[in-house]
């Protein structure tokens, strides 16, 4: 399984994923689950992926070729569509034709497989957006009253981003807030694992400016997640009934 997570911020984008992947119980892998489309000072895409590894992978491996193919238009490739919300619908598209595909090569398994995405970016000229799209291909997009969405394992790490997260919320609080979401899960879920992806795209860069890979026994992570069982303890201990 997996988790992520993305934040669409006055200041910017922040986004975080796991790499664990599990074909049960004795066959766990690790798998880079964000990925990155950049054209520095024209646009920025990031894409984060849950679900069935051969759909997400053959899906990107098509995104990736129709924005090499020389004759690409602004109608196949996500680094020439016009706007953000051409490349989710781009994006939308070639997931749910690889799933149907999928779908069809596993029908006579009685099987079926599933992915869901979550597609970030800025082109130049254009604002910010945030869009989740759904195995089927349709999606919904962060707004300033939720202004951050997730795949995968969600309901862990959810609590602390209603609380906190806000689109007022800085940069540094945004990493704050998905880094303790993921703890969360993390302590709670043995199908989300580490090492961790975080990437933050600051509000009009156009540019990845902050890229992070956080091994499993970071120091800097523990520490966090220490303190933070500890705040949660004390915080437990004065609440009266």
């Amino acid at each position: 399984m997996t988790y992520c997570v993305g934040l669409l911020l006055n200041e910017g984008m922040v986004l975080l994923s796991d790499t664990r992947t599990n074909a049960g119980l004795d066959n766990i892998a690790t798998y880079r689950k964000m990925f990155t489309f950049e054209v520095p000072g024209e646009r920025v895409i990031v894409l984060m992926t849950a679900g069935s590894l051969s759909v997400t992978q053959t899906t990107l491996a098509r995104l990736h070729e129709a924005a090499e193919d020389p004759e690409a238009t602004d109608g196949t490739s996500i680094l020439l569509a016009p706007t953000m919300l051409k490349v989710a619908e781009l994006i939308g598209n070639t997931l749910a034709g690889v799933r149907a595909e999928v779908d069809g090569k596993l029908a006579a398994t009685h099987a079926s497989a599933s992915a869901s995405m979550i597609v970030a970016g800025q082109r130049k000229g254009g604002v910010m957006r945030m869009f989740l799209v759904y195995p089927e291909g349709n999606f919904i997009e962060a707004t300033e009253d939720t202004p951050f969405l997730q795949i995968g394992e969600h309901k862990y790490g959810k609590p602390i981003l209603d609380r906190v997260v806000r689109p007022e919320t800085t940069l540094a609080d945004g990493q704050k807030a998905v880094l303790l979401s993921m703890d969360s899960t993390l302590r709670s879920n043995l199908s989300v694992g580490m090492p961790l992806d975080l990437a933050v795209v600051a509000q009009g860069a156009l540019r990845v400016t902050l890229e992070r890979r956080i091994e499993a026994g970071d120091k800097d992570f523990r520490a966090m997640s220490e303190a933070w069982s500890a705040a949660l303890r004390q915080s437990f201990a004065r609440v009266k009934i």
